[in-house]
C-alpha cells in the first residue's frame, strides 16, 4: 500500500512538472514579438518553459492533425484555428489576439516613397510571396495584387516563399527584388534599416485577424491556458504594438 502512495505522489510530480511546459506552435510572421512575449512571461513564471515553434501556419495545421506534440496554436488567421476546433483537436475557445499588417520590402527600390508602383518598376525581375495556400499574408498579397488588377502582369515574376519568414528572406538578401512580408519582419533587428518597406493601406485587404487557440492533449496542461491567458492581456498591448500589430481593443 505504502509503495503504490509513492508511486501515485511520484508521478503526480512528474505530471505537475510536464505542466510547466508549453510547447506553442506559431505562424512565423510572430517570431520577434512572441519571443520578447516568452521573455515577459517567463520573467514573471520563472519555472515554466516555453517552447516556441515557427512556420506556416496551414504546415503547422497539419502536423497538429498527424499528432506534433504542441499545447497551443497561434495562427496568422482565424481560419486555420477553426479547421483544428471543427475537426474536436482543440479545447476551449478561439481568440483574436492581434491583426496583422502587410508590407512591401526591398533593399534596392525606394518602396517607402514608391509605394505598390514599385511593382511597376523594369528593375522588377522576381516578387516574393508567402505560398498562398498555407500562409494567410501570401493569401492576402495575391487577393491584393488582383483586386489592383497586378496579378496577371507580375504572375511570371511571382517566387513563392514556405511561409512569410523565407519570403522576407527573398527579399533581404535581394533574390526577389520586392517582397510581400509581414510588417513585423520589416521591423526586425536584422532587415530594419537595411532596406526600405512600405506598408500597404490595411483597407486594400482583408483583416488579418490572428487568432489562438489551445490544442487538446491527453493530460490537461495548466501552464499553456495560463501563456494563453498572458498573450492575449492588456500587459502584451504595447509588445505587439511595437511589432507592428494592431491590437484587439486599440
Amino acid at each position: 500500500m505504502k509503495r503504490i502512495i509513492i508511486s501515485v505522489a511520484i508521478l503526480l510530480v512528474t505530471l505537475s512538472v510536464s505542466a510547466q511546459k508549453v510547447n506553442v506552435a506559431a505562424a512565423a510572421n510572430l517570431r520577434y514579438v512572441l519571443e520578447e512575449i516568452k521573455t515577459a512571461y517567463i520573467k514573471q513564471n520563472p519555472k515554466a518553459k516555453v517552447n516556441l515553434t515557427f512556420g506556416a501556419s496551414g504546415m503547422l495545421v497539419q502536423q497538429i492533425q498527424n499528432g506534433a506534440n504542441f499545447d497551443f496554436f497561434m495562427a496568422a488567421d482565424n481560419e486555420f484555428p477553426s479547421k483544428l476546433k471543427n475537426k474536436g483537436l482543440t479545447t476551449g475557445s478561439m481568440s483574436t489576439y492581434a491583426f496583422g499588417k502587410l508590407a512591401i520590402y526591398s533593399i534596392s527600390l525606394n518602396v517607402d516613397k514608391l509605394g505598390l508602383n514599385a511593382l511597376n518598376d523594369g528593375s522588377v525581375k522576381k516578387v516574393a510571396i508567402a505560398n498562398p495556400e498555407t500562409a494567410p499574408y501570401g493569401e492576402r498579397a495575391i487577393e491584393l495584387l488582383k483586386s489592383k488588377k497586378l496579378y496577371d502582369g507580375l504572375k511570371s515574376k511571382i517566387v513563392l516563399g514556405e511561409n512569410i519568414s523565407q519570403t522576407a528572406q527573398f527579399a533581404f538578401t535581394g533574390n526577389a527584388e520586392i517582397g510581400f512580408i509581414a510588417l513585423s519582419l520589416a521591423l526586425a533587428p536584422d532587415m530594419a534599416g537595411k532596406g526600405d518597406y512600405y506598408v500597404v493601406p490595411q483597407s486594400l485587404y482583408k483583416p488579418i485577424e490572428q487568432a489562438c487557440i489551445l490544442i487538446k492533449t491527453t493530460v490537461l496542461n495548466t501552464e499553456a491556458a495560463k501563456f494563453k491567458k498572458f498573450v492575449l492581456s492588456p500587459a502584451t498591448k504595447a509588445i505587439w504594438e511595437k511589432w507592428g500589430y494592431k491590437t484587439v481593443n486599440s
